[in-house]
């Protein structure tokens, strides 16, 4: 994947503005990938004296250009492969990145706002001054009608991530000693009880679903007590069922 060109080579590119890339290219060559003073990262440029490549590209004029990695926009080659698109991938550690994210869920609709300004010179600016909402008639008939606005699949969960012995615990004066020698399960240490109980088991019990389930082998399975279990033994030492 190619970026522009622009710059001086191309000076009508879509991503030039007051004569500069608003894209920030070209890129810094490097050697190794290293985190710049912005917390961005600099992915791993090489250039030519360094092992890097050139690759001769043609322009919409007919005209051809040689360009270096300064050029490549961040991909994925799997990606890119799999999907027969550009896609551009880049590693997201900024808290904008969450709020790009969620912005489109829980942003609301358009807004507009506007001014009254009365005749006399002296008022106040933030009585005056309204929120003003837009709703459109097809944005109507969708509310009064109850459909849904948006979705979000899977649900979100909040996960009870924590260190050892450092989950949450609620306590009252009266069982302070009993939640202190025996503090509740959170759905992490449930899980992990979970986990090594089944591992110590002879027989790992499954639900008859997980044979449709992608990556799970075909054994055989042996009925006991209304129950589909499958032996540790079967299966390869590199495969544990879950």
């Amino acid at each position: 994947m190619i970026h522009g060109p622009c710059g001086s080579l191309n000076e009508n590119s879509p991503c030039m503005s007051k004569g500069r890339c608003t894209k920030q290219y070209l890129r810094l060559l490097v050697s190794n990938t290293i985190t710049g003073n912005d917390g961005y990262p600099q992915y791993r440029r090489r250039s030519t004296e360094d092992g890097g490549k050139t690759a001769i590209i043609k322009k919409r004029n007919g005209t051809t250009i040689e360009v270096d990695n300064q050029w490549v926009v961040p991909y994925s080659p799997l990606l890119s492969k799999t999907f027969n698109a550009h896609l551009n991938v880049e590693y997201c550690n900024s808290v904008k990145a969450i709020k790009y994210i969620c912005k489109y869920v829980n942003k609301v609709s358009d807004l507009a706002v506007f001014g009254l300004q009365p005749e006399i010179k002296d008022f106040d600016e933030i009585v005056q001054y309204q929120a003003g909402r837009y709703i459109s008639s097809n944005e109507a008939v969708w509310r009064i009608l109850s459909f849904p606005i948006h979705e979000r699949s899977p649900a979100v969960v909040h996960l009870a991530v924590h260190l050892q012995n450092g989950q949450r615990v609620y306590f009252s004066e009266t069982n302070v000693q009993q939640r202190a020698l025996n503090p509740p399960d959170t759905k992490l240490t449930a899980f992990f009880r979970f986990a090594k109980m089944i591992l110590l088991q002879k027989n790992c019990c499954i639900l008859k679903c997980l044979r449709i389930t992608r990556g799970i082998l075909k054994i055989k399975y042996l009925n006991v007590e209304n129950r589909v279990s499958q032996s540790t033994a079967s299966l390869p030492s590199s495969k544990i069922p879950r």
